[in-house]
């Protein structure tokens, strides 16, 4: 029997993804061909506490499983093992027919495929870089970055494929709740932003300092929008964040609004949804503004090649620097001259053309 006839008669598959919100989403189309491969077929995600907010809104994933992995970057330390035991245990008791490990190229793949074949899975698809032995049944050798790079999602296609899993599109998969519309809908007007003419969306936040365009910077981007193009600006960010969006508003000078550590996640979806344009670092919600088709500004730090906007109206803007694609959360030289050295007239003039641009779509629509 091929492999593929074996796949194909895997009725529930464990799907693992411990990283963040944006690495989830950008598997979503590699997940979709999953389940579009058998429509019967459940798929239950593994993933990162962080990662299952936002897979609540992917409706081709049926089922999360939340663990905190610790050979994670972002894992928190603990004492025991005791909860990967716990998770062993559970697994093993789901009774998987098969599991597919997905990492980015710098991540090994053997601790998650060691606890799906301790859960006794039977088979366990991943790329790997190193000769896996029994641990994977299903061993794609990884040669990223040693011959190329490629893009998160088609990395993550590429390896379903060769189960013979292949989806019908692949844009990117999220699910906006209607009451969070709603309640987005109700805030904008409290707030009285005027939709009916141009507006941006800035989200200045991410979780890795490296990925951080600078305050000052962001400030005179805002300015010019609003003073030289008469564009309203609203900011968002996590509760974490709110000092940092204050004081960018009081930098610019200019009248803005923000909804910083007010929304929840399906009600931060909605927002993107409906702005006509995104600015922000490489982080979470430009993976959220593909998904949703909201054309967006990428201030995008060189700490890695693979994690462009994705199938969407973009402008991705950096400085080329010597040490590009670091993979660091701090800027290993102290400079941080991926993002510092671009202009605040680059991220505004990105913005003018892409508002000008859809302004022409919808024209040509209508």
């Amino acid at each position: 029997m091929s492999d593929a006839v074996i796949w194909q008669q895997a009725a529930d598959i464990l799907c693992v993804r411990l990283d963040s919100m944006g690495d989830v989403l950008m598997t979503t189309p590699a997940i979709r061909a999953l389940k579009q491969a058998r429509p019967d077929r459940r798929l239950t995600l593994l993933t990162s506490p962080v990662g299952a907010a936002v897979a609540a809104l992917v409706p081709e994933i049926d089922d999360v499983i939340v663990h905190d992995a610790p050979w994670m970057k972002a894992a928190r330390p603990r004492a025991t093992s005791a909860a990967d035991h716990a998770l062993i245990d559970g697994l093993r008791e789901r009774g998987f027919d098969a599991a597919v490990i997905f990492t980015v190229y710098s991540q090994n793949p053997l601790p998650a495929a060691l606890t799906c074949y301790l859960a006794d899975i039977p088979r366990r698809l991943a790329h790997c870089r190193e000769n896996p032995y029994g641990l994977l049944t299903d061993w794609v050798p990884d040669y990223e970055p040693e011959r190329g790079i490629r893009h998160e999602v088609r990395r993550q296609l590429d390896l379903v494929a060769s189960t013979g899993a292949r989806p019908s599109h692949e844009r990117l998969s999220l699910t906006v709740p209607d009451a969070a519309r709603e309640r987005i809908a109700r805030v904008l007007t409290e707030m009285a932003v005027e939709t009916a003419r141009p507006w941006v969306l800035v989200h200045p936040g991410a979780s890795a300092a490296s990925r951080r365009y600078p305050p000052a910077s962001f400030a005179e981007v805002c300015r010019q929008l609003v003073h030289q193009d008469g564009y309203s600006v609203l900011f968002t960010g996590n509760d974490d964040e709110r000092a940092l969006v204050e004081g960018i508003q009081r930098a610019m000078d200019a009248p803005s609004h923000s909804l910083a550590g007010r929304l929840t996640l399906p009600e931060l979806c909605a927002l993107i949804e409906c702005a006509p344009l995104l600015i922000a670092n490489n982080t979470g919600p430009v993976h959220i503004a593909a998904a949703v088709g909201t054309p967006v500004v990428d201030l995008y730090a060189l700490t890695n090649p693979q994690h462009t906007p994705w199938a969407v109206p973009n402008r991705v803007l950096f400085h080329d620097v010597p040490c590009r694609f670091c993979t660091k959360s701090v800027c290993p030289e102290g400079h941080h001259h991926c993002l510092r050295l671009v202009s605040p007239d680059a991220v505004a003039r990105a913005a003018r053309e892409l508002l000008a641009e859809r302004g022409r779509r919808l024209v040509r629509g209508a």
